[in-house]
């Protein structure tokens, strides 16, 4: 799922551009309003939640045209009770219910109610959410403003240089919210961790393909997802748990060191994918010399095919890369002092 480029603003707003036909963020994270001003908006959407619907163009400015991402339309605007900046996502009705169908009969969260019920610094923070005066769900959170990391990543920017084992702990502690939350992300790639301007931190958005890690929300055959970041379990339509979320992040991680991908880009029907289950990954060592070799260890661990010898959830992850500082280095000749 795209989150939509070509806005900016001077303090709340979030600046996003097209690269390569993916959406890439550019700008930088801010902090949290006031606590007072999520109470006011909380107050707000609770009124929504109990049945009422919004007139979007009476409550919100729009500050920015929407640009079209594959599920939804996402709007800088200006609340006008408010006069907070926030992000405004409008998610398209067909679409929506075409996903909702896929699990009928299964009392599905929807995105608005999985989003709102995470308050932690490393997954962004949903206000609220509702219904359009036209049918439409929509959600309203906080605006981020800072590069996503697949635009670093894009870029080979410099600045991940000496931030990343802080972006790897912090996308990894993310998940770890997500699953022992008990749910499952979907769509865990570089596009859905925003990060600040200087890349000293980040944070997990997007939960439109989410679910709960129930038995009924892991049958096969549902193949949701970014075909590069795919489990082969996904690939081959077989039973999936938390453990996809895994290998998506490994394959993120492997990315964020490497500027590459462990196996041939997929293309857009996702046949490439098919390679995560048949091909050993080039060693990550490969691309980035003196790298840690517990580093390494871990994010390979999260790469193994089957979901049995994977990395069995993010605690263990986190653990494994515990005693790693930021002398990282087995010897930082090789990478020209170069630090992760």
């Amino acid at each position: 799922m795209f989150w939509p480029p070509s806005v900016s603003c001077p303090k709340w707003v979030v600046h996003l551009d097209w690269k390569g036909g993916d959406c890439v963020v550019l700008s930088q994270l801010v902090p949290s309003p006031p606590a007072e001003t999520f109470m006011g908006i909380s107050s707000f959407f609770k009124s929504i939640l109990d049945g009422g619907k919004v007139d979007i163009s009476k409550r919100y400015e729009i500050l920015r045209d929407a640009v079209s991402g594959t599920m939804s339309d996402f709007h800088m605007a200006r609340d006008r009770e408010t006069d907070q900046i926030v992000g405004l996502k409008i998610l398209d009705k067909e679409k929506t219910e075409q996903l909702e169908m896929r699990f009928r009969g299964l009392d599905k969260p929807s995105e608005g109610e999985i989003a709102t019920s995470f308050d932690h610094p490393r997954i962004v923070r949903t206000l609220g959410y509702g219904m359009t005066s036209k049918g439409q769900r929509f959600l309203v959170m906080e605006f981020l403003d800072g590069p996503g990391l697949n635009s670093l990543i894009i870029g080979r920017s410099k600045l991940l240089d000496g931030n990343r084992l802080t972006l790897m702990r912090q996308a990894a502690e993310a998940l770890q919210v997500v699953h022992e939350a008990g749910y499952i992300h979907r769509d865990v790639c570089p596009r859905n961790f925003v990060c600040a301007k200087d890349a000293s931190s980040l944070k997990l958005i997007d939960f439109g393909l989410s679910v709960p890690a129930r038995k009924e929300f892991q049958q096969p055959g549902i193949r949701t997802g970014t075909p590069n970041y795919m489990a082969p379990e996904v690939v081959r339509r077989r039973p999936t748990d938390q453990r996809l979320d895994i290998f998506a992040f490994g394959v993120s991680m492997y990315e964020m060191f490497a500027f590459e991908l462990p196996w041939q880009k997929s293309t857009g029907d996702g046949l490439a994918a098919m390679a995560h289950g048949q091909s050993v990954p080039i060693p990550l060592e490969k691309h980035f010399p003196g790298l840690h070799p517990d580093i390494a260890k871990a994010i390979n661990h999260c790469l193994e095919a089957d979901p049995e010898k994977r990395m069995q959830s993010m605690k263990n992850f986190l653990s494994s890369i515990s005693h790693i500082n930021n002398a990282w280095l087995v010897d930082p000749k090789k990478n020209m002092g170069q630090g992760i």
